[in-house]
């Protein structure tokens, strides 16, 4: 699959300090299937030209689809990783070969790429510093753009921890009014529920009390004394008079003249 010319590439720039070597800078121009490289000491240069017929032939010899293998480098050439070993050592002629390791499945690779003097080192030199000083702009811009956007947030913080504050003690103070009225309605009706039990209370009460007292009444019967008895019957039959009882003197008289 060939690139398509409309779509914008995507640019990286990496500080390498590979081993038993000087510090380079590695500036990467990465497509879908293939990639550019331009390497500067500060003093010489050098290019590397990834075809797309390159790049598949090793994408190939790996195993590996072209776009992974394209991103892979991309990776490992657009950061310095310090778990993976990179060398930038002569091949001859003025070329130089780049490489770094990298673990897959427990097995440590290595891959290579060849790279030629630049046709003009100045003016790769000067593409790569650039691309650095542009960088850096932009770079500069963004932490220009954080920093307000960050002011501006932390001013909105501040400023809603201000009103959440007065919130919250707005809540409290109405929290605090609703439960002293809650408690002054409360203790009111506990107040009127007493009196009512109160009241209850005595009206059982002064019911009870009558039907206590007839009850009593009809199950209690008046006990009268043998005295009181005979005063009742004396009340009765009056005492008889000396008319009706003979004397008994009168009669023993008269049987004594008898005699």
């Amino acid at each position: 699959m060939e690139d398509d010319g409309s779509v914008v590439p995507r640019q990286s720039c990496l500080k390498l300090e590979p081993k038993e070597s000087q510090p380079i800078f590695v500036k990467g121009t990465w497509f879908h299937s293939r990639f550019d490289l331009s390497i500067t000491d500060g003093l010489n240069a050098w290019v590397c030209h990834a075809s797309e017929d390159a790049v598949r032939d090793r994408a190939a010899q790996w195993d590996q689809p072209v776009p992974d293998y394209v991103s892979l480098a991309e990776r490992y050439l657009g950061f310095q990783h310090p778990d993976s070993v990179y060398k930038f050592t002569d091949a001859g002629d003025g070329h130089k070969r780049l490489s770094w390791t990298f673990d897959k499945e427990g097995t440590k690779l290595e891959w290579r790429w060849k790279c030629e003097p630049s046709p003009n080192s100045k003016e790769t030199t000067a593409a790569v510093l650039d691309f650095l000083m542009d960088a850096n702009v932009g770079l500069s811009e963004e932490v220009v753009r954080k920093t307000q956007s960050f002011e501006r947030l932390k001013v909105e913080a501040e400023m809603c921890l201000i009103q959440s504050e007065r919130i919250a003690n707005e809540k409290i103070e109405f929290e605090s009014a609703v439960y002293a009225k809650f408690l002054g309605v409360l203790n009111s009706k506990k107040t009127k529920l007493r009196e009512l039990r109160d009241k209850l209370s005595k009206q059982e009460a002064a019911g009870k009390l009558p039907e206590q007292e007839e009850e009593s009444t009809d199950k209690t019967e008046t006990y009268v004394s043998d005295d009181e008895n005979s005063e009742v019957d004396s009340l009765k039959d009056p005492p008889p008079t000396s008319k009706d009882i003979p004397s008994s003197r009168s009669q023993g008289r008269k049987r004594a003249f008898q005699k």
